[in-house]
């Protein structure tokens, strides 16, 4: 149905558009930013329905399939369709506060129940359809799920789950027992929500990617999330009638970042390329054909990127943003001198929206994450004793006005979220160095970094530097237990395949490489040649295990296939 513009609406849109006109002037958008705080909004109804009212023909979502083909909704057509799908939800029993799992690839279906569950007032929890049966199993309890919306392939791993929880399949191979989301069509189309929504309601429920301990469960409002990403489109630079391209599987709070608040808050379109096997020709020649103009990627995906032929791409996307992790120099190079623009970084967690990141129009200092995001109180504090620190320290923000996009907290674990607001800031557990400028760097994760011969370690560091010999696909830097220096660091790697067979030719040149290119006391001591890294499903390296893995190879005194750098030289 038409919905027309709230006073939420106007100044949400008021506060954007005051972005857009500061797009490239990061000291006025700073100092000019202020949140808008409705004590009631529903992004469903109140943006994305506005938003359809006044320009239903714009593409909202575009997906092009592993044939080639294309499929295009408009925000017109989402706005009606969502309206049915809430419709045909609430005559299942959903209700508002209800919590629904929704396990879907990149399909339409994805961004029709995100935006029917958010109409209702219900809760979603996006997860990966990765997950093991387990990991699922986990994430329904402590979600306290009343609902999965999956594909029906997957019933397998949803067997055991209690059977009071509704199945709701989409696709093939649905069975029998499960309701059809195929019935929905036939439900009624228009949708009356209850009531307004309160802003501070819960509206997502977000499990972190797990990369040092188990997943928590991060809780955002109706407004953490979807107004809370202001900040993050303004990073990207997404702009109205963009096609914003972002590699990023649902079920992570970067999907939400990138294919579904930011561009819908700039009224651009989602434009997605559901490939079976990736192939960087092929994904260039689509950002041609489809005019992509706008594009997002994790390292891994811009490293495979420029192991072809980056001539390929004849119209390079106006923005070029990297997000996951720290991107080696080598890649950001490589991709300017073929396409022209600087890949940006940023950072956030799941816990936010972009708070750091090299916004667009400004110098970009290759190896930083760039510069405090309008509306985040970004302060560095001293790991050993919580006083705001100048040049190195913690990533924390200032809560003595919090950001909006800031969530509530860890659902239902008031003693994890107070770990995290400890002092009056909001710890985020992560090292970066800021420079004269303001320019912060990032250095690892806390539990990350560790110290040899009294030296401080960054495995970020050290790896951005393996990462720039020709042989190395991925590395990950841990520490190894030293009788002399404590630790020493040793590198899990990854090489090339025709590399594979020729491990101490290999090391050889590695180990020359990094000497030549790294102080002495950075100098990788050890290097253990693996096929793969432990990542999480979300793609992190989880170097909690290396370290594990590390520590009971030197207590068992377990000889495993490794070459140290003594006898290379």
């Amino acid at each position: 149905m038409s919905r027309s513009a709230t006073a939420a609406t106007t100044a949400i849109r008021e506060m954007r558009d005051f972005l857009f006109a500061n797009a490239t002037d990061y000291e006025a958008a700073r100092d000019g930013f202020v949140w808008p705080s409705p004590t009631e909004f529903n992004f469903a109804l109140e943006w994305f329905d506005a938003i359809a009212s006044e320009t239903p023909d714009r593409p909202a979502v575009q997906i092009v399939s592993a044939d080639l083909s294309l499929e295009s909704w408009s925000y017109g057509e989402l706005s009606a369709r969502s309206d049915q799908v809430a419709a045909w939800l609430t005559g299942l029993g959903i209700r508002r506060g209800d919590h629904v799992i929704v396990m879907l690839g990149n399909t339409i279906e994805l961004w029709e129940v995100m935006l029917a569950i958010t109409k209702i007032g219900a809760v979603s929890i996006p997860t990966s359809t990765l997950l093991s049966a387990s990991d699922l199993a986990y994430r329904v309890e402590h979600g306290r799920a009343r609902a999965i919306v999956t594909l029906g392939s997957l019933a397998e791993r949803i067997a055991d789950i209690d059977a009071d929880v509704r199945r709701i399949g989409v696709g093939e191979g649905i069975p029998p027992e499960w309701t059809r989301f195929d019935d929905s069509s036939s439900a009624p189309t228009t949708f009356e929500p209850d009531a307004a929504t309160p802003a501070d309601d819960t509206a997502l429920l977000y499990f972190t990617s797990g990369t040092t301990n188990r997943p928590k469960l991060v809780q955002h409002t109706h407004v953490s999330y979807p107004i809370g990403h202001l900040s993050t489109m303004w990073w990207l630079g997404v702009r109205p009638d963009d096609v914003h391209l972002n590699i990023s599987s649902p079920g992570w709070a970067k999907h939400a970042w990138s294919s579904f608040y930011s561009p819908f808050l700039a009224e651009a379109t989602v434009f997605v390329y559901n490939y079976d096997r990736f192939d960087a020709n092929t994904l260039m020649q689509v950002m041609d054909t489809h005019h992509v103009s706008t594009f997002c990627a994790p390292p891994t995906v811009w490293r495979m990127l420029i192991q072809a032929d980056l001539a390929r791409l004849t119209h390079p996307p106006r923005e070029l943003v990297g997000a996951g992790e720290p991107l080696n120099p080598e890649v950001i190079d490589r991709v300017r001198e073929a396409w022209g623009g600087t890949i940006r970084d940023g950072f956030g967690q799941t816990e936010m929206t972009a708070c750091v990141g090299n916004s667009p129009g400004q110098i970009v200092k290759v190896g930083s994450m760039g510069r405090p995001l309008p509306g985040y109180p970004v302060v560095l504090l001293d790991p050993a004793t919580g006083e705001i620190a100048e040049h190195e320290g913690e990533i924390a923000l200032d809560l003595a006005d919090p950001p909006v996009g800031l969530m509530a907290g860890y659902y239902d674990d008031p003693e994890k979220t107070a770990e995290s607001r400890i002092g009056g800031y909001h710890h985020t557990g992560d090292i970066a160095q800021r420079d004269a400028d303001g320019y912060l760097t990032y250095i690892g994760r806390a539990d990350d970094v560790f110290k040899a011969s009294d030296y401080k370690i960054s495995p970020f560091e050290l790896e951005s530097v393996l990462l720039e010999h020709d042989l190395v696909i991925e590395a990950a830097v841990i520490p190894s237990p030293d009788p002399t220096r404590l630790a020493v660091p040793k590198a899990y790697v990854c090489l090339r395949p025709d590399a594979v067979g020729a491990e101490s030719d290999a090391a050889r040149s590695i180990f020359a490489y990094a000497h030549d290119r790294l102080s002495s006391h950075l100098w990788v001591r050890i290097i253990e040649f693996v096929p793969e890294l432990p990542k999480t499903i979300s793609g992190k390296i989880r170097r909690v295990e290396l370290r594990a893995r590390e520590a009971e190879r030197a207590t068992s005194g377990d000889e495993v296939a490794q070459h140290r750098d003594r006898d290379y030289r």
